[in-house]
């Protein structure tokens, strides 16, 4: 009888835990929700839609048991993009696509390969989308000098709350609610918030619109979703005791939700890390508190929508320059440059390129980039004169051909032993560059011994 009370006692313990988390994630996701939207061009309910799908219905499917999913500041810069390229018609039909593509990957078991990516290019993506994010901003934030100041003070608040004892309240939260209770108290001539309603706003996707720039767009969009949604859950992961995250289900979940998401027409979703750690802080125990914040986000669309009229855009922008400069991780791009500056070269390279050009063009050079750095790192070959000839150890490959070359033509002897029993690995350019100098070398009468080939 008695462990039957105290099992009980634990179960509502833990069913209180999840409510208070679920409260403390919709907090912290309710103004990440309407800027990711405005940021990305769309309406601000459509934001709050994709948030209602990440913690209904991903929330209830297998994978991850902490991650919470949502809009992603990651994505802005690619649903800008896309919108106006496209137009918002058509973000619908991308974001569908992507869902399809992710659940294909799912299935196919390619979860884990998205943590193979080199840490270097996903910190240089993730920073890029930052600079991005943050210059993007900057015209909300000056459009008046009533503007500059109600930013200024958002991050002020949002960082000192940090500080307090009260901490557990979101800090964004605290500062978006304070300064537009400022705004709307002294009546500031500010830009705020435009809000439609569901009926008009949500709307099912076009498939007229659909082209190959459409169908490439969903593909970019399903790749970077499932990177940062991989990337997340091993982050939380390690900020856990609970079960670990099933990664080809937890692929296949994302996807069923921009599925969704696309049939809405609303914006794409990833698992987002700062909802995520949010949640595992306060104290969350099972799936229910990331359903229940999605929950609330329902109910405050449907019942207090107009609350979001009141917003200044300049307090949203103010939210997503925090935002940027967390995807931009400083502290950790430094280290990795201070460690090895050829990983932080690949970063540099990564991000400036994303500014410059576009989040495709800038990951895909920065993955070739981390691709060349490593064969360079790999093929590492020593090339040493002896009294009898020459030595190789190491791995000869084509990278290295030009110093193999060089060495070879110093060898002066009649009689060379040309030792490779300490070679690794010898690619066809090397081979062929060592088969050509023995054939010259024999012409010219002199001796060759090959050993260890």
């Amino acid at each position: 009888m008695l462990s039957g009370r105290c099992k009980g006692f634990d179960e509502m313990k833990k069913y209180w835990a999840d409510l208070g988390a679920s409260v403390v994630v919709f907090l912290v996701a309710l103004p990440l929700c309407v800027g990711v939207a405005v940021a990305s061009g769309v309406p601000a309910e459509l934001g709050i839609v994709t948030g209602v799908v990440g913690g209904v219905v991903v929330g209830l499917l297998p994978g991850s048991t902490m991650q919470v999913s949502g809009p992603a500041a990651g994505l802005t810069v690619l649903v800008a993009d896309a919108v106006g390229r496209y137009g918002i018609q058509a973000l619908g039909v991308i974001v569908l696509g992507a869902g399809l593509v992710q659940v294909a990957l799912g299935v196919a078991r390619c979860g884990r390969w998205f943590r193979a990516i080199s840490p270097s290019v996903v910190q240089g993506m993730l920073a890029g989308i930052g600079l991005v994010l943050m210059f993007g901003q900057l015209k909300p934030l000056v459009a008046s000098p009533v503007a500059l100041a109600l930013g200024l003070l958002t991050v002020v608040i949002m960082l000192l709350w940090q500080q307090t004892p009260m901490r557990l309240v979101p800090g964004v939260l605290v500062g978006v609610a304070v300064c537009t209770a400022l705004a709307s108290g002294f009546a500031s001539p500010v830009e705020r918030i435009e809000v439609g309603t569901l009926s008009a706003d949500v709307h099912l996707p076009d498939f007229s619109l659909l082209h190959a720039g459409v169908l490439g767009s969903a593909v970019v969009f399903a790749l970077v979703a499932s990177a940062e949604s991989m990337f997340s859950a091993s982050a939380v992961d390690r900020m856990h005791v609970g079960p670990r995250t099933r990664y080809n289900r937890e692929l296949i979940a994302q996807g069923v939700g921009n599925t969704i998401c696309g049939l809405l027409g609303a914006l794409p979703m990833t698992a987002v890390i700062v909802r995520s750690a949010a949640n595992v802080q306060a104290g969350a125990r099972t799936k229910a508190s990331r359903v229940l914040h999605g929950v609330w986000l329902l109910l405050f669309v449907v019942l207090l929508p107009g609350l979001l009229t009141l917003i200044p855009v300049a307090v949203l922008a103010a939210v997503l320059v925090q935002a940027g400069w967390k995807l931009l991780c400083v502290r950790q791009v430094i280290t990795l440059w201070r460690t090895d500056k050829a990983e932080g070269a690949v970063l540099v390279l990564t991000a400036g390129l994303i500014v410059f050009t576009d989040l495709l063009t800038g990951t895909l050079i920065g993955l070739l980039a981390a691709v060349v750095k490593t064969a360079w790192d790999v093929s590492r070959l020593s090339v040493t004169i002896t009294t009898d000839g020459v030595a190789l150890k190491g791995n000869a490959t084509f990278l290295r051909l030009p110093r193999l070359l060089d060495a070879l033509e110093r060898v002066d002897r009649e009689h060379v032993r040309m030792d490779l029993s300490g070679v690794r690995h010898l690619d066809q350019a090397c081979g062929q560059a060592i088969d050509q100098w023995v054939d010259e070398s024999r012409r010219a009468g002199r001796t060759v011994e090959l050993v260890g080939r």
